[in-house]
């Protein structure tokens, strides 16, 4: 069934409203078009800038899915698109039209589409629509098995105090999956200077403890530790958003945490105390505020190593 609504002074098709896209909880795509509206005060300062590369799950996320990067074909006339070199990984056409979520029914539009999660890279497009150097630094803990969030939190306050050396003020997130994910605001030289920084310093974490952190990819070498995955700085690359629904059974949402929740995790508070769900994040931001503020942290200039 399809119907026309009227958002923000925007007219759009939304359909098949009541479909269950996540069957373990019920939660419905009318469900994922509120949540969409409801976070975006605090999720469209995070996208606005940053082209969206989409994973959609027609059938509900546990049916087939697709990443879409060269969306902007699909989207209404008032949705903001820029055109951006296309990545290496994308064979036969040297751009790509991808479309810049800014306004509340940009995000109606692509929740309607079962775009679930919304991913975007480190760099932002400038006023004329040019790729700008990478604004954000991003490491990924990802536990392996044998280990959970928790060994997870023990990395990331490592890794906290070593980007606070390095002059960095970084802020933390969930995956909204299993593990944790760790961003600091910064200035770079170029744009492979971010890869240049998070691969040495993923070295350097893992030598000094080897049984426990990993920064190579190789499956083999991850049960029993956390894989500290400094690749997502290539700026071909795309990490989920903050506030972000992920494609999980529990329809769980990429949360921004404080740090003292990451200590109390470490120190043996329980991991489910950071698995969140749409009520819970919408929550968190109405007493909190924005936790993963960036524009309220310092910028710094990215150091070499």
């Amino acid at each position: 069934m399809r119907q026309r609504v009227h958002i923000d002074g925007r007219e759009l098709e939304v359909s098949n409203l009541d479909k269950v896209l996540f069957p373990e909880v019920g939660f419905t795509k009318a469900q994922v078009i509120d949540y969409y509206v409801r976070i975006a005060p605090v999720l469209l300062a995070h996208v606005a800038h940053r082209p969206v590369t989409f994973t959609r799950w027609p059938n509900g996320v546990e049916g087939q899915a697709f990443f879409e990067k060269n969306n902007a074909r699909h989207s209404p006339p008032w949705v903001h698109t820029v055109t951006v070199p296309s990545p290496g990984s994308t064979k036969g056409r040297e751009t790509l039209e991808m479309v810049l979520l800014t306004a509340v029914p940009d995000l109606v539009w692509s929740a309607n589409l079962a775009a679930l999660e919304v991913h975007v890279p480190q760099w932002q497009v400038g006023a004329r629509g040019q790729p700008e150097l990478p604004d954000l630094l991003v490491l990924d803990l990802d536990p392996g098995p044998g280990t959970s969030v928790v060994e997870c939190a023990q990395l990331a306050h490592r890794l906290r105090e070593r980007l606070v050396d390095d002059g960095l003020d970084p802020v933390v997130k969930t995956s909204g999956s299993k593990g944790l994910q760790v961003y600091a605001p910064i200035r770079c030289r170029d744009a492979d200077h971010p890869s240049r920084y998070a691969k040495a310093l993923a070295q350097e974490l893992s030598a000094e403890t080897p049984e426990h952190v990993v920064w190579r990819m190789e499956k083999a070498l991850r049960p029993g530790k956390v894989l500290l995955d400094w690749s997502q700085n290539n700026t071909s690359k795309t990490t989920v958003a903050p506030y972000s629904l992920r494609a999980r059974p529990l329809a769980t949402v990429s949360t921004p945490l404080r740090w003292a929740e990451v200590d109390a995790l470490r120190e043996g508070d329980d991991p489910e105390s950071v698995r969140f769900r749409t009520d819970d994040v919408l929550a968190r931001v109405e007493a909190h505020g924005d936790l993963f503020d960036v524009t309220a942290r310092r910028r710094a200039s990215l150091p070499a190593r």
